[in-house]
């Protein structure tokens, strides 16, 4: 599923609002060690571009 997230993900970064949809959606499939590991290729590959939505979307699965 990680694999698969990181696939979509990619295929929807032209567009925010799809890109934040996408992320939520992987997140209720994938395992906790997953998410971590989702987290960390999301900040290294899309930080300048989408920082502002992997902190809100990463940090309210934390407190979920």
């Amino acid at each position: 599923m990680f694999e698969l997230s990181k696939n979509i993900l990619e295929k929807v970064s032209f567009d925010k609002t799809l890109f934040r949809k996408e992320l939520i959606k992987a997140l209720k499939w994938l395992k906790p060690d997953e998410k971590t590991l989702l987290m960390v290729w999301c900040i290294s590959t899309y930080e300048n571009q989408y920082k502002d939505v992997i902190t809100e979307v990463f940090k309210n699965v934390t407190h979920a």
